[in-house]
């Protein structure tokens, strides 16, 4: 049988039916709302701006940069600087990646055998199942407890089921903000018979970690990004493994793919560790801040957080979302995604008159829906 004959004046709906997957055209984008103008608390940024000083070295450094060349393809800088900043143990090496997406996504590519798997919780960071199908992985999701706590024994008994050659757990976990159990994870990556990998961008509000774990488990890596630390413009996310994996992984890397003015601006604010620590511990006061004055409105349930978000459920969510808009203030709206979400809302811990604006018309919706 002739494959069908395709001509150019056929309608393009028809070419791209043709040429792209059909698993790819079914996908859902990853969605980012329009913020202009917003008071925007629905992202997970770091609020605050660094120092004048800082800022105006910045701008030194980056009008001495080469421009006109390739940006070293190593980053050796950068890698010293995150080395020192993180403490990353000597035996151990890194892999920069454009976000921590790029990361997920040669993790993903590195490991997807022919009828492979990642496993996760749910709900869990979105990018994760969306990665693993478009690299051709199936992905299982174990559903946490209902107090968003790690069931051990089911991930187990996923992981024994599927022999997932990936299994991922964020820590604290994104949208719930919680910590999981240190010793049920010590349990999944004993369990597993493929790559865990222990996803920590919100570290610098959790301050607990596996980095000094890391030689325990053959098969056990880390992920961390400084997007959470008030850098998200340079988008620059790292592995760190042992050598074994990373030079495995380094081969799907795109050359050059961390450009010279994100290796240079994040080379010279990481020397500044003193104002990302201060930044950190600020965001860490407001958030218990402001969960206790959420706590002590009617209508509104607050969820433990070690990270720099909260998570909220309220009734009619989207009328609270869509209240909240209106007012000028950006949350990101949960509901309508699994199931455990339903009615939730995440609000990203700002400034202390970002938070106090947001309290503000919170408080004002509810008392509206409560009349309505």
């Amino acid at each position: 049988m002739k494959p069908a004959v395709f001509t150019p004046q056929e309608p393009i709906e028809r070419w791209v039916a043709r040429v792209v997957r059909d698993d790819i055209r079914r996908l859902q984008p990853y969605s980012v709302a329009e913020s202009s103008g917003m008071i925007k608390l629905d992202a997970m940024e770091n609020p605050h701006e660094l120092p004048p000083a800082l800022r105006a070295q910045l701008g030194e450094i980056a009008s001495a940069a080469p421009l006109n060349r390739y940006p070293d393809p190593a980053a050796v800088a950068l890698k010293a600087a995150l080395r020192a900043y993180m403490q990353v143990p000597d035996a151990m090496e890194i892999v920069l990646g454009n976000g921590s997406d790029e990361i997920i996504q040669l993790l993903a590519l590195g490991c997807a055998r022919p009828g492979g798997t990642m496993l996760g919780v749910e709900p869990s960071f979105s990018m994760y199942p969306l990665i693993a199908r478009v690299c051709g992985l199936q992905f299982v999701g174990v559903p946490l407890c209902a107090d968003f706590s790690l069931d051990a024994d089911a991930m187990v008994a996923a992981i024994e089921r599927h022999r997932p050659a990936l299994v991922f757990l964020a820590y604290p976990n994104n949208p719930t903000g919680n910590l999981f159990d240190a010793a049920a994870i010590e349990h999944i990556v004993r369990a597993a018979p493929g790559l865990v990998v222990i996803d920590e961008a919100y570290h610098p509000f959790a301050q607990v970690s596996f980095m000094a774990r890391l030689q325990e488990f053959p098969n056990l890596v880390l992920m961390r990004t400084l997007s959470k630390l008030g850098l998200a413009g340079l988008r620059l996310g790292l592995l760190i493994a042992n050598p074994a994996w990373t030079v495995q992984f380094d081969k799907l890397r795109l050359p050059y793919n961390v450009n010279v003015l994100s290796q240079a601006v994040a080379t010279r604010v990481l020397q500044s560790a003193h104002v990302l620590a201060a930044q950190a511990a600020a965001i860490r006061a407001e958030r218990s801040r402001l969960a206790a004055r959420l706590q002590g409105m009617a209508g509104v349930q607050v969820y433990p957080s070690q990270a720099n978000f909260l998570l909220l459920r309220v009734a009619a969510a989207a009328a609270t979302y869509d209240s909240l808009k209106a007012s000028g203030i950006l949350v990101r709206n949960l509901a309508g995604g699994h199931p455990a979400l339903a009615d939730c809302l995440r609000v990203t811990v700002g400034t202390t008159a970002e938070n106090d604006a947001f309290l503000a018309s919170l408080a004002a919706s509810l008392r509206l829906s409560s009349h309505a």
